[in-house]
Parts: structure tokens; sequence; C-alpha cells
């Protein structure tokens, strides 16, 4: 469908370049995992009251202690957050075909900003609850737009490795939330630790609005200074209604087109398999490292293995695949390798008792694991066309975590329970991860197509503004076409 060439008036702003745009989801996803660790913190989770056998009794500390929480109901609390994720990443990944997507961030971000400022003013445990929902609801707009965006605008050569340092903020958002949600929570109560949070997330929110929005590639909104399309936001309530039916109809549409992709849905399922062995790890790692080799240290140095091998991992694995050029068939096989050559690390650790010698082979396998984070978020990206890439990576969030690393630590726990050793239900849970190779070796043999390029919506519309320094220059040098940037006659043109 072609569309006619849209005129805007206001430059491009000239220092937002790619770079830019990358440091600004990079602190958002950042910041996102930070309030993810800092909520299960002693700062700011606390401790539950208790009484002794004297009749002396604690006021407990934090969340858990000042609402009297059990430890069922402080389990809710901690992910809670997944009912809005779950709920409303399919509902932004759709309407970013009505809505610039950028708008949809400021608007997603703006409902962050607002919950965890609930959060701190919260009465008790409902109150809480409902906001750390809204948390999750915060996060949707982020999670499936970000790497979208990233993809689109990072240089051909090096997508993977964007992508990877962009992933590459979850366990270093974590650690320092650790550290952040300790100290404030310690220093100045649980309640200015979600404060901090909001300060520091509001200039976000607040660029989410005023920013020049950003089109993405395949969707046909337009790009418009406000939230809503102009035509759209001057009708009366029947056509708004009439909007809403046929954006569920393309909704279910675009769902029968992404689950008839076999490369995506193989490789979801393998993402899906490797999440109910990462969410397990996450859990239950400092107790099982505990249980095993009988140390104190164990929550320290599990963080301490998780942040190095998150951070060479995940860079590593993307950088690799960029130099092995970044296809769907060299992914899955990185995917599978990694995954293969992960299992049998973690699971030969747990075969040793000296704990150095444990230490050692899980931190290799744990950079093995961490090196899938790029490739498997580029083969989402890449095996379906533009206009579904949103959405697709809103299912895949929601699938890993209704199928992976949601159920895994209570599954996990009735293992533990029925086997009564730790290290024979650590190794049975690894074993999962040569399912996840297994489904990820298959993706190498099936027919793919980078369908990047695919919808050509956006590919003829031109963009005319007057003389500044065009959002995507910089991509030139590599030879994006599909960014491609040309000069006119005292004009500045831009093919998006």
């Amino acid at each position: 469908m072609a569309i006619d060439p849209i005129s805007v008036s206001d430059p491009a702003p000239s220092w937002f370049t790619p770079k830019w745009l990358l440091v600004f989801f990079c602190l958002i996803n950042m910041i996102n995992y930070i309030d993810r660790g800092a909520i299960s913190t002693n700062g700011v989770n606390g401790s539950p009251r208790s009484c002794t056998e004297s009749n002396v009794c604690s006021d407990g500390s934090g969340i858990q202690g000042e609402f009297d929480l059990s430890n069922f109901k402080d389990g809710i609390l901690s992910s809670a957050f997944l009912v809005g994720l779950l709920i409303a990443s399919p509902i932004f990944a759709s309407l970013a075909q009505s809505i610039n997507p950028f708008r949809l961030i400021g608007v997603g971000l703006s409902v962050w900003t607002l919950a965890v400022v609930g959060c701190g003013f919260s009465v008790d445990f409902w109150s809480i609850t409902i906001c750390r929902m809204l948390v999750g609801v915060g996060e949707a707009s982020f999670i499936g737009l970000a790497a979208p965006f990233i993809d689109e605008n990072a240089p051909v050569a090096q997508r993977t490795a964007w992508l990877g340092i962009f992933c590459m903020c979850l366990p270093i958002g974590i650690a320092v939330g650790d550290v952040y949600g300790g100290l404030v929570g310690d220093g100045l109560g649980w309640r200015y630790a979600f404060f901090g949070e909001a300060i520091l997330m509001l200039p976000f929110a607040i660029l989410g609005f005023v920013m020049k929005p950003l089109q993405m590639k395949g969707m046909s909104n337009n790009i418009i200074p406000g939230f809503l399309n102009e035509e759209l936001s001057k009708k009366d309530f029947s056509s708004y209604v009439s909007f809403t039916s046929n954006l569920l109809s393309r909704f279910g549409q675009d769902m029968k087109a992404l689950l008839s992709e076999k490369v995506y849905v193989v490789n979801v399922l393998g993402y899906i398999s490797y999440n109910f062995v990462i969410g397990a790890y996450q859990y239950w790692s400092p107790k099982v490292i505990y249980g095993i080799y009988e140390t104190e240290n164990a929550d320290l140095l599990f963080g301490g293995v998780i942040i190095v091998g998150g951070i060479v991992g995940t860079i590593g694995g993307s950088v690799l695949l960029d130099r092995m050029n970044s296809t769907i068939p060299n992914a899955f096989k990185l995917l599978s390798t990694a995954a293969f050559f992960g299992a049998i690390f973690c699971f030969s650790a747990f075969c040793f008792s000296s704990l150095y010698v444990f230490l050692a082979l899980f931190l290799i396998g744990v950079i093995l694991i961490f090196a899938i984070q790029g490739p498997v978020n580029f083969v989402c990206l890449h095996a379906v066309k533009p206009s579904l890439r949103p959405l697709a990576m809103a299912i895949s969030s929601v699938s890993i975590r209704i199928f992976g690393d949601v159920p895994s630590p209570p599954l996990f726990g009735i293992l533990q329970d029925k086997v009564d050793n730790w290290r024979t239900s650590v190794w049975i849970l690894n074993s999962i991860l040569f399912l996840a190779a297994g489904i990820w070796f298959i993706g190498i043999f099936l027919p793919s197509v980078d369908r990047y390029e695919e919808d050509s919506e956006h590919l003829g519309t031109r963009v005319e503004q007057p003389d500044v320094t065009p959002f995507l220059e910089s991509k030139m040098a590599d030879g994006d076409t599909t960014s491609a940037v040309y000069k006119g006659k005292g004009k500045t043109k831009r093919l998006l």
C-alpha cells in the first residue's frame, strides 16, 4: 500500500544519532531492571514480623514487615508486574501499527513512573500489588518496541552487537538494583527507593513526548507531533469503536501470520526451554550453591558469576554472530552450539566437590548461556516482516514468561522436595538446556528468509525537511539502503 509523501515542518535534532538512541534505550532498560533488583533486596523487601518463644516480637522491616505479609503474599508481590506485562505487551505491539511507537513508549514510561510513585505511597498489600501490575504495563510498551528500533537503526554489520548491549542491561541492572535497594532502603526507608526510581525515569518519559517521534519500518502510522494520529483524534466516539474493532481484527490476522512463520515458532520454543532453566537458576542457585558447598557467601558468589558471565557472554555472543555474518541459519548454529556446551559446563560444574572448580566451570557455562541473548532476539526480529516485529517481540516475551521462567521456580522446588538432593535436581534442570539446543538445531535446516526488507510501505515514503543533520545519516557509511539519505536542492530528504 503506497503512502503519500508527508511533509514535516520541524527539523530532526542533529544530536540524536543512532548511538544516542541506543544509549537512550539502554538507560531505560537499566532503570527497569534496577527496579526489578531493588524490590527483592532486604533494604526494600525487608523481613516479616516475628515473635520468639519468650513472646518478644519484632516489627519486621521493609515492605514485608510494614504490611505484615506472609511469604506467599511476598512472592506474589515480586511477580505481580508480570500480570500487567503479559496483558499489555500484545496491546502495545498492535497499537504500534496505528500510533507512533515512539509516542507509545512515552505513554508506557509515564505509566511506569506513576506506578513506582504509587508503590512508594501504597498503604497495604493490595495497593502495592496493583501498582506493581501497572509497572508491568509500563514495561510492556518498551519491551516490544525498543529492540526493533535498535535493530533498524544500528549499523548493518553491528546489529546483533547493539542488541547484545541492550540485553546486557539485564544482569547489570539487577546487580545495581541490589546495591541501590540495600543502600536507599536501609538508609532512608523502602518508600524512597521507589521515589528515586521515578526521578530517574521521569526525564525519559518526558522525552518520549517532546522529542520528534521516530518512524518504525513497516508501520502505517504517520510521523506526527502529537500522541494519536491527527485524523483519528478528530473523530467521534463511534469512530473510536470502529478503530478498536479494526485493531482487534488486525491483531487476529497478525497473530495468524506470526504463528505461520515456522522459523519464528521454533526460535521461541527453544527460547522457552532456555528461560525455563534460567528462571529456576535465578531463584534457586544461591540456595543450591549453599546446600552443596555450604558457603556463607553463596549470594555474593552467584551474583558475581552472573555479572561477569552476563556481560562477557551477551557481548561475546552478539559480536561473534556479527563476525560470522548475521544470518538466521548462522544465528541458529550459534544458539544450538552455545546452549549445548553451556549445558555441558553447567552440568559438569556440579559434579565436583571443590568450590573453586565449580566456580570456574560454572562461569564458563554462564558465559555460553548468556551468549544466546543477542542471537535469539536477532532471529525474532528478522524471521518476520517489519510490521510484525513489535508483536513478535511481545509474544516472545509473553511466551517465555508464561511457559518458562514463571513456572520453573515452583516446579524445581517440587522436584527438590521429591528428590531431596540438590545435585540431582540441578542435573535434571540442566538437561532441559539440551532440549533447547536440539530445538534450535532443527532451526538450522528450516528454509529461512531474512524478512527485514519485506514491507514496502515506508521504503517509498519520502519525508522532506529543512537542512538538518539527518537522524540516520551515520548509517550511510554502512551502505544501509533502507535508510538512504540524499540531498536535493536546499533540502535534505530521507527514504524511510
